[in-house]
């Protein structure tokens, strides 16, 4: 028999894999893993387990190191199921920190000891080009990466404690940073700037929707219901490091969401592709189709996406505001609604956030204000009837 399962406790079980004979000692060999859930679940991971041995793809837990299973865990996870740029980063970071600080340690013995020991030194100096320390900031992501892929190591049975849990190492704490967004003054002021630029109808999008760059960059006029007065967000567009340009579906269900727009957003729409179709005809191209990009070069191809965040910052300079990130437009659109009296929840739906707690702890600085006008109002609405 290649394992079987034994119940421990409610909803817990424990499989036992053989591994046949060891060579030199001809001792008999097993895996032991922990798995909860139920009985259904354990069945599924002990099939999984023999067959992953079946295939090659089985690891034994005593012989490989965390460089070697970070190597694995970016190509069989990170690469394939998270967003492009998001996987650069993960990469850069196994890659350029992890793995060689801590990568030839094996991965059952990894001890607490070993990350506080690399966090402190590479709080110190850990910039990869010698020139000092890196900041809390960025520790925090080097713990979740950490985090993240020995939860996905337990999943498979290497292991039976994760080491980068809070209640094990610690990262050092990071320093707050005070949200940049602007106020509804300075939204205008930027609009009226904008409107001489050819990024206009793009920029006046991006504040009045909350969409993330990658959103809006892979936007098509299908995408778009000036019926309706609405618009559908189903897929993102990501540039990679060597300029390469990839299109990936939402990353999550709650990201592929549909946003109402504004009567204004609309008219200023309908504008801009009367414009574009002119400018076609000009060029004696083809007329627009449904499947072209709504934000695009004359000749129907992509715009880079770092090119737009640099003419953003530009404009924000020029105009006199105060200079945010593109990305900050997302947190200007979201912090004012929210000023404004909108629902969390209906806040939550447009930016495509899993779930209302994000949105309540990301705009959280917005709650002083709200708490106050919503005090003023039962008060006012009290004391009408006392």
């Amino acid at each position: 028999m290649r394992g079987h399962i034994v119940k421990r406790y409610k909803s817990s079980y424990t499989i036992y894999l053989n591994l046949g004979r060891d060579p030199v000692t001809g001792k008999r060999k097993q895996l032991v893993v922990s798995v909860k859930g139920t009985k259904r679940q354990a069945e599924q991971k002990l099939a999984d387990l023999i067959h992953g041995m079946d295939i090659g793809n089985y690891i034994k837990p005593n012989k490989v190191t965390l460089g070697e299973f970070l190597g694995r865990w970016m190509k069989d996870y990170v690469w394939r199921k998270l967003s492009p740029r998001v996987a650069e980063g993960y990469d850069t970071i196994v890659r350029c920190h992890l793995i060689p600080k801590l990568g030839s340690i094996y991965l059952t013995q990894l001890r607490t000891d070993h990350l506080q020991t690399y966090y402190s030194e590479t709080l110190a100096a850990g910039r990869v080009d010698k020139t000092g320390g890196l900041s809390a900031q960025t520790l925090v992501h080097h713990h979740t990466i950490l985090h993240k892929a020995l939860e996905d190591a337990i999943e498979q049975g290497l292991l039976f404690r994760n080491v980068a849990s809070l209640d094990s190492a610690k990262p050092p704490p990071a320093e707050h940073r005070e949200m940049l967004v602007w106020s509804e003054d300075e939204l205008v002021t930027f609009i009226q700037a904008a409107k001489k630029t050819p990024y206009y109808a793009l920029f006046y999008v991006v504040l009045f929707t909350g969409m993330r760059r990658s959103e809006f960059m892979a936007l098509r006029w299908s995408d778009i219901d000036l019926t309706t007065n609405q618009l559908s967000v189903a897929r993102t567009l990501h540039q990679l490091r060597d300029g390469t340009l990839i299109y990936r579906d939402t990353k999550t269900t709650k990201s592929r969401r549909t946003i109402a727009l504004t009567p204004s957003t609309v008219k200023l729409l309908e504008e801009y592709r009367k414009t574009q179709e002119a400018k076609r005809a000009a060029l004696h191209m083809q007329p627009l189709k449904s499947d072209d990009l709504v934000f695009c070069k004359p000749d129907g191809s992509e715009l880079r996406p770092n090119t737009i965040s640099r003419a953003w910052v530009d404009l924000a300079v020029r105009a006199g505001v105060k200079r945010i990130r593109l990305h900050d437009a997302r947190h200007t659109h979201a912090s004012i609604m929210l000023k404004q009296g909108t629902p969390a929840k209906v806040v939550q739906e447009r930016l495509g956030h899993a779930n209302v707690g994000i949105t309540l702890d990301t705009y959280s600085h917005v709650a002083p204000g709200m708490q106050e006008d919503a005090a003023l109002r039962f008060d006012d609405i009290a004391r009408g009837k006392l």
